[in-house]
């Protein structure tokens, strides 16, 4: 049986919903926003160079190729998923080298820095967790079959459940690596006291599992996945924001879409206002935001300077208390991702993209906000550059909280209102699906704000399995 699907947001979550339910045989049309696809994920040229926003990485990679085998499990004949995509994973040489109070060490830490027999400790016992992990992130979690790999996980853990319990507990290890091993939840957007003790385990996972980016860079997943989409007939219209959801309808301003079904990949408040529902109050807390600073260097950094640098505040948890009361922090997190020239990119010139946490404000940033100078200087001088690096682009762009605000989020918070520690991952509100609005499913933002590709694209997973499993 054929049914017309309207979705909702050509995100990585849209677009994989997309394509997952027209390889099924559905009729679905998509209905994008803004002139390109990929939502946070963009691409963007500066000075004939090409540069990638949204994430920087992909972790998980097995998560990936679950999206390519349901691709081609939905469908047969013709190519496979793979080569339709056309997207090629490079692994990094590290996950990162991390600047804190005066040291820096690469993550897995190197043999000969004080670190190294603690984390070759944590590593053994949590670099292994990636299929378990994996596993979570893609099954349904009612299906009995993910019990040995919650089994895997709670071994680990015990009793201490958030990610600073957890790290409290492990006396063996020195502070300075429990707060590099911490900082990692904000992948979530949020303090290490309000997520899982899942996210204690990320970076050994990362270490062993690697960090990978697609050759032609980040983008490419999106570019992949909008592939996928056309190859199985979806019918994408970008710059054509929607106005209205109603039962089985979404009117934009052009046209009005009917279907048996929609599905929203919106940020959940956005969808609450187009379906008319009363307006919420804001969120008493929010994610982080941040302030992405994407450039074209004049020359190339030293040699020594990796692709993925992470320069700390002195004070982690500082920094976290200055984002949960939406004010500037003295010193942030701060991300560099640097590709010297045809280095993943095909440019024939370096480019560069600092990131620093920031707080969900919604405020606008400049180059020369005193903000960005400072933390660009500071950056710059833990990596050894004689000048900042922000003053070494021969042009740039900034992506700011207003910038993210855009999306819908509250303030421009990457990750929207954190759930609680406990309801994270799939036991989220609102569900994929409810009783009450039968015809509608939620993949993406609606459901995994900012989540990450791999928590994204196993939402997608779970929720259009149990919707085509309705369907049928």
């Amino acid at each position: 049986m054929t049914s017309k699907v309207v979705v909702i947001g050509a995100g990585l979550g849209g677009l994989a919903a997309s394509a997952l339910l027209a390889r099924q045989g559905h009729e679905v049309t998509l209905l994008e926003g803004q002139d390109w696809v990929g939502g946070k994920s963009r691409r963007i040229e500066l000075d004939g160079q090409r540069i990638d926003t949204g994430p920087s990485l992909v972790t998980f990679p097995h998560v990936w190729q679950k999206v390519l085998a349901t691709y081609d499990a939905l469908g047969s004949g013709g190519e496979g998923a793979a080569e339709i995509a056309g997207v090629t994973l490079e692994r990094l040489p590290e996950v990162g080298r991390y600047y804190f109070r005066g040291q820096q060490a690469n993550l897995p830490v190197e043999l000969g820095h004080p670190w190294y027999e603690p984390w070759q400790r944590f590593e053994a016992e949590h670099g292994t967790l990636g299929p378990a992990i994996t596993h979570l992130l893609t099954a349904d979690p009612w299906d009995k079959g993910i019990l040995p790999a919650l089994g895997r996980l709670l071994s680990r853990y015990g009793t201490r459940l958030t990610t600073a319990a957890f790290l409290d507990g492990l006396d063996w290890m020195p502070q300075d690596l429990k707060d590099v091993i911490a900082i990692h939840t904000l992948n979530a957007g949020v303090a290490p006291e309000q997520t899982l003790a899942l996210y204690a385990s990320m970076a050994a996972v990362m270490a062993t599992d690697g960090v990978w980016v697609p050759r032609g860079g980040v983008y490419e997943i999106a570019a992949g996945l909008e592939k996928l989409a056309i190859h199985a007939g979806v019918e994408i219209h970008t710059s054509e924001p929607v106005i209205s959801v109603k039962p089985r309808e979404v009117t934009t301003a052009r046209a009005t879409y009917r279907g048996d079904y929609v599905v929203s990949a919106l940020d959940g408040g956005i969808l609450e206002s187009l379906m008319g529902r009363p307006a919420r109050k804001p969120p008493a807390r929010l994610s982080c935001s941040g302030i992405a600073i994407f450039g074209v260097l004049d020359r190339e950094l030293p040699s020594e300077v990796v692709t993925h640098s992470v320069m700390m505040p002195r004070d982690p948890g500082a920094l976290f208390g200055a984002l949960g009361k939406r004010i500037m922090p003295d010193e942030t997190m701060a991300f560099l991702n640097y590709y010297r020239a045809g280095e993943i990119y095909p440019n024939k010139k370096p480019v560069a993209a600092l990131l620093l946490t920031a707080p969900p404000n919604g405020a606008s940033a400049e180059i020369t906000d005193p903000f960005v100078v400072a933390e660009s200087e500071r950056f710059s001088d833990l990596l050894g550059l004689e000048q900042p690096i922000t003053e070494m682009m021969s042009q740039h762009k900034i992506l700011d909280p207003e910038y993210f605000a855009s999306f819908g989020a509250v303030g421009g918070a990457l990750y929207g209102e954190p759930a609680p520690w406990w309801r994270s991952g799939p036991f989220h509100s609102p569900a994929y699906n409810s009783v009450r609005t039968p015809w509608l499913w939620r993949v993406g933002s609606s459901v995994h704000p900012g989540g990450g590709i791999p928590a994204v694209l196993g939402g997608v997973l779970i929720s259009m399995r149990r919707m085509l499993a309705r369907m049928s």
